[in-house]
């Protein structure tokens, strides 16, 4: 599973965008957005720049990299012992999604339950 900074690194680099160029236009700190795409540093929490985010990333909103920006934001501050079970990561973005208020598949919904009811 990719992490929230390698998602932003390829769609930034797939859309030409150099890291200081991209960090003006967030108006975040280079020398600090380069430590959250090498992961030592987590993903901002704030709602508003990560939209601000996917704008400038031209990522639509209500699209499928939109909803897997959000939840790999929100994924890299479970704690480490829970992301060790891989059962539960290919669950996270389904619960995510459930918890923001967008309807999950018929088959997402029913593998959430059936995994909620397991543990």
């Amino acid at each position: 599973m990719k992490t929230f900074g390698e998602f932003v690194k390829t769609k930034r680099i797939e859309n030409r965008i150099s890291l200081r160029e991209f960090c003006r236009r967030i108006d975040y700190d280079a020398s600090n957005w380069s430590k959250i795409e090498r992961e030592f540093t987590t993903p901002p929490k704030d709602e508003q720049m990560i939209e601000k985010i996917a704008e400038v990333l031209q990522i639509s909103k209500g699209s499928e990299e939109y909803s897997t920006l959000f939840d790999l934001a929100a994924i890299a501050f479970i704690p480490k012992n829970l992301m060790d079970d891989e059962q539960l990561l290919e669950k996270l973005p389904v619960f995510f999604r459930t918890i923001r208020g967008e309807a999950p598949t018929m088959d997402e919904l029913k593998l959430l339950i059936k995994t909620i009811k397991e543990e």
